[in-house]
């Protein structure tokens, strides 16, 4: 028999990668999604059927986005107390099921009902991919793999926009809306596929004292040689309540991860899902465009601004073992905040349009490189083993609030004020980022 080898030390190989894709395939469902409905709105609007207010369109927008905050809260319980292999299987046949609904829709109350349960499965899943890369990657490279998987996310982006502007090409009609919602569902009936033969979590079956099982599941995950052991420093480790989190030096954490969180929604969520819309009114699409052209336009534009999201992830991937990670995320807001800026002065006194575009690439990179990605690793860098459990949780629902927020009331800022209004909102959220990381950065003594 070979020697065994605890989980945490063996080699980096195929098996991991192959767990680290198959397990984050909710992070690249949860970014395609954004942008199919991002690419919905305006073609609902121009078709005409159903009729969208604004507030409408914050509610569509918002609905996936409260279905993964709400998932990833009540599937995360769950998961501790049933075990991880049924809801892993589960959630990408909610987001399949969903997403048949949406196709059958044709009112905003039951487009924003299905949208919502599509997104219970993704957020389901962003609980559990976390779980299951946590535990079975090598120690030494947890945090870059988990980065990663978040980093997956990219791709949905830019693979939700490339399907838009496909279809519309074979297809040029607003009316084929609703066709959109079906390459959600078919990632999801992919994803429950490739999880047939899964495993159950080592860890969950060593915590319900299944020793055998979980001995068995490490090596149908890792080959005969892998060993489970429990993580050391987290057995007999008390949570903390909730309450205590909010005062002293925890709160101090709670704000540094939390309000980070939900400023870096904003840019995440807000422009990813109105990315289209927001093109056009910036006019980056190409002049004299009307109807269902300048729509085509606009998503080719976001095909082309969303290859920035997987560079700016593949530049804080570089980074991140390298820089301090508050730095690296403060540097980035404060890079967001000035391309922002940017995009406000060429809009307002009518620059080249190259110089906006090039304000975009770097407001996308710079936000993917620094807070997208920082935010995901920093709750488990600074909170201590007691204070783990509730820090992650409260700073995983900070971060969605600012994200459905962002995402509800963009459209409502477009009519309240223009582009103008929204370009000045997100330039003072990004700024009051940075200075968070900044100043709790410092005081914690993480700077």
């Amino acid at each position: 028999m070979d020697k065994l080898i605890p989980i945490s030390e063996m080699p980096l190989n195929g098996r991991h990668w192959y767990i680290l894709i198959v397990a984050s395939l909710e992070q690249l469902i949860g970014g395609a999604l954004s942008t199919i409905v991002g690419i919905m709105l305006p073609l609902i609007m121009l078709a005409g059927q159903p009729k969208l207010t604004a507030l409408d369109q914050g509610i569509l927008g918002a609905s996936g986005l409260a279905g993964i905050a709400i998932g990833s809260i009540i599937i995360g319980q769950l998961m501790d107390a049933i075990g991880y292999l049924f809801l892993f299987r589960l959630c990408p046949l909610l987001i399949a099921a969903g997403s048949v609904c949406v196709y059958f829709s044709d009112q905003p109350a039951t487009l924003a009902i299905f949208l919502f349960i599509t997104g219970l499965g993704i957020g389901g899943g962003y609980s559990l991919d976390s779980g299951y890369i946590s535990e079975l990657m090598p120690k030494k490279w947890e945090n870059f793999m988990v980065g990663l998987a978040k980093a997956l996310c990219s791709f949905g982006f830019i693979g939700g926009a490339a399907v838009g502007y496909w279809a519309l090409l074979l297809d040029p009609s607003a009316a084929l809306w609703p066709d959109l919602i079906l390459f959600i569902g078919l990632l999801g009936i992919c994803t429950f596929l490739l999880r047939i033969h899964w495993y159950e979590s080592p860890r969950w079956l060593l915590a319900k004292d299944k020793i055998k099982r979980a001995e068995n599941a490490a090596r149908e995950f890792l080959g005969p040689a892998a060993e489970v052991r429990p993580i050391q420093d987290r057995i007999g480790a008390k949570g903390l309540p909730w309450y205590k989190m909010f005062s002293g030096e925890p709160l101090q954490k709670v704000i540094l991860s939390g309000i980070t969180w939900a400023c870096e929604g904003l840019g995440v969520y807000g422009f990813g899902v109105f990315l289209p819309i927001l093109v056009m009114a910036l006019g980056l699409q190409g002049g004299g465009l009307e109807g269902i052209a300048k729509v085509e336009a606009s998503i080719k534009t976001t095909v082309f601004i969303n290859l920035f999201i997987a560079a700016g992830f593949a530049i804080g991937l570089a980074l991140v073992r390298k820089l301090n990670l508050l730095k690296l995320m403060g540097w980035c807001f404060l890079l967001c905040a000035i391309s922002l800026a940017g995009l406000l002065g060429g809009y307002a006194w009518h620059w080249a349009t190259w110089i906006s575009f090039v304000c975009f690439i770097i407001f996308e990179t710079a936000l993917n490189a620094g807070p997208h990605l920082v935010t995901f690793i920093v709750p488990s860098r600074i909170y201590t083993v007691s204070e783990r459990g509730a820090g992650m949780g409260i700073a995983t629902m900070l971060g969605k609030v600012g994200a459905v927020g962002g995402v509800f009331f963009m459209p409502l800022l477009l009519h309240w004020g223009g582009i103008t209004l929204v370009l000045w909102v997100s330039i003072i959220i990004q700024l009051i980022g940075a200075a968070i990381t900044f100043i709790y950065g410092k005081k914690l003594n993480l700077l």
